[in-house]
């Protein structure tokens, strides 16, 4: 009983202490609308849709063009519909709301070098 009751307290602490999973963050930075916390987990190229232009850009191209978008849309709030992982990769749909409109917004997070790093991101009407 009382080796049954030390195994609960630590399951406990060790989930409610739980590290953050790189999904997570990039979820709570597009809710805040962040484009440099989004940045920190872009690969070295990113592609980049957005309602009217598509292209593959660099780290540091990535990041701007992502706070232009969250400057010119300013983010209320993202909402998670579905997310889950596949052979190592991690994607997540949900609709990011704006003052303005609601984008249906999909990315896809791929292991790298031991880190799941943010391939794809797109915002579509």
């Amino acid at each position: 009983m009382k080796h049954s009751l030390i195994i609960s307290v630590l399951f406990f602490l060790i989930t409610a202490f739980a590290v953050p999973t790189n999904i997570t963050d990039v979820i709570r930075s597009i809710n805040n609308g962040d484009a440099s916390a989004v940045a920190n987990y872009f690969d070295n190229s990113v592609e980049i849709v957005l309602p009217n232009t598509s292209s593959t850009y660099s780290k540091s191209q990535a990041e701007m063009i992502l706070r232009d978008f969250f400057s010119n849309n300013p983010v209320q709030s993202f909402r998670v519909l579905h997310q889950g992982e596949k052979g190592g990769s991690e994607y997540c749909i949900g609709t990011l709301e704006t003052k303005t409109s609601k984008f249906r917004t999909t990315f896809f997070m791929k292991s790298k070098g031991g880190k799941q790093l943010l391939q794809e991101i797109r915002f579509e009407n």
